[in-house]
């Protein structure tokens, strides 16, 4: 492929790809953020594979710029949904009332309680 091609086939995924996201509901994002921080992983291989065999200068600066942005957008998944996930956690300083401080163990009834 010559170079006009491989801009041409970048520009359209990145057009397709916001506009796909764009559209994902909050509900769905952490599910999807697993599945494409797998798919980042899969492109930063491609990204270091191409870079170890480009022959031009131009193909090896923008396969090594293709490996840091693959990267950075790898990190960045994992951070985004490790983040994410951190909300759905009950906190242990916020406790309800009569509800179970989680991870205590539950109180044994010794039946004494109950006789009186």
């Amino acid at each position: 492929m010559d170079g006009m091609s491989l801009l041409t086939v970048t520009v359209l995924a990145v057009f397709v790809g916001f506009e796909v996201v764009s559209k994902v509901s909050s509900t769905l994002h952490t599910p999807l953020m697993s599945g494409a921080n797998a798919i980042h992983g899969i492109i930063l291989v491609g990204a270091i594979i191409v870079a170890g065999q480009a022959a031009d200068p131009w193909i090896l600066a923008v396969a090594l710029l293709a490996v840091v942005l693959a990267t950075a957008n790898l990190v960045g998944g994992f951070v985004v949904t490790d983040r994410m996930l951190h909300m759905f956690r009950a906190r242990k300083d916020v406790v309800r009332q009569g509800a179970p401080v989680q991870g205590a163990p539950l109180k044994e009834s010794t039946g004494k309680e109950d006789a009186k």
